[in-house]
């Protein structure tokens, strides 16, 4: 530790890397980053906060957020019966239904049977 001309102490480090770089630290220039470091931490805070509590009142208004879902109760009832006739293509029918083969094959199993999700969808139970 040293002083300059004002009298104030500077702290050098040495840090390893390209070129051996020299950080010179003022007393008054740590506590600066020390109290920007803070603010920015505060105000992260109080995003997060805000972010939550909009969320929730919205969530108390009825809104969830999100796409809504590709898949309805029609389009599961028109996939169902397709699934259920040999021979047919899946590939026209995602096209036709306007969903991916994920979203048909997490809804109806190959055979036409309905699985976990098209259950729910339905509001079936079991």
């Amino acid at each position: 530790m040293t002083d300059n001309k004002q009298g104030q102490s500077i702290t050098q480090q040495f840090v390893p890397g390209a070129a051996k770089a020299l950080h010179i630290i003022t007393d008054s220039a740590s506590s600066a980053v020390c109290s920007a470091s803070h603010t920015a931490e505060f105000e992260r805070a109080m995003i997060t906060e805000r972010t939550k509590a909009g969320i929730a009142a919205a969530r108390a208004r009825g809104r969830n957020g999100g796409a809504p879902f590709k898949m309805t109760a029609a389009k599961l009832r028109l996939a169902k019966a397709a699934m259920g006739k040999p021979g047919t293509r899946i590939e026209p029918l995602c096209r036709e239904l306007g969903i991916t083969r994920q979203t048909l094959y997490r809804h109806v199993a190959p055979d036409g049977s309905l699985r976990e999700h098209g259950a729910k969808l339905l509001g079936h139970r079991g």
